[in-house]
């Protein structure tokens, strides 16, 4: 296999500390693309952690609301 940069010493134009003279354009590297390895395939369903979650809450805003009609009653 070889390798991804080209080799300073057949490169044209190069000056020793490594840069270009004003003018030149310096070589260019290959370029590679795409992901290292396939990614594992996600599941599209709905964690059942989070289901419990969402239903917590809903039971959570119940008893809030309910609460507060009660107290709003006992005012009247």
């Amino acid at each position: 296999m070889s390798s991804m940069d080209p080799d300073p010493a057949a490169t044209p134009d190069l000056e020793a500390g490594g840069g270009v003279p004003a003018g030149s354009t310096p070589p260019d590297t290959a370029q590679t693309s795409g992901l290292s390895a396939p990614e594992p395939r996600t599941s599209h369903r709905f964690p059942p952690t989070g289901v419990a979650a969402v239903i917590a809450v809903i039971a959570l805003v119940a008893v809030f609301a309910i609460v507060a009609i009660v107290l709003i009653a006992s005012l009247g």
